[in-house]
């Protein structure tokens, strides 16, 4: 399974000051997200990290491959769903992405998902 994770949506989801540096702030997610696919406690066996904006020039790590939007992030999202087939599981709460990835069979999770207990 390819887990996708809108990175400006998920990294939104903590008011942890991120919009004073978005790169660190996705540098960050990244490093969790590898944190979190070393102990096996995400789901699925690839980690797509999308990246939007003054969040781009992030490196990939093992374990997470960072996909740079060229314009906007939802659309890039959709994009890899369409390109990576199913199963792929998007960790977003923006509701249209939701919609829009549902509609060509992925399913959908929330920022917890990655940062603790998920609620969809």
């Amino acid at each position: 399974m390819h887990l996708i994770v809108d990175g400006a949506n998920v990294v939104g989801a903590r008011p942890d000051g991120w919009w004073r540096d978005r790169r660190a702030a996705a540098t960050r997610l990244r490093d969790h997200l590898a944190a979190r696919v070393r102990d096996g406690s995400l789901p699925g066996s690839h980690v797509i990290l999308v990246l939007e904006g003054a969040a781009r020039g992030v490196d990939p790590v093992p374990g997470v491959e960072v996909v740079e939007a060229p314009g906007d992030g939802d659309d890039a999202i959709v994009l890899e769903v369409l390109a990576r087939g199913t199963p792929a599981l998007v960790v977003t709460a923006d509701r249209g992405l939701r919609t829009r990835v549902v509609a060509h069979g992925a399913s959908v999770a929330g920022p917890s998902l990655v940062w603790g207990t998920d609620r969809r």
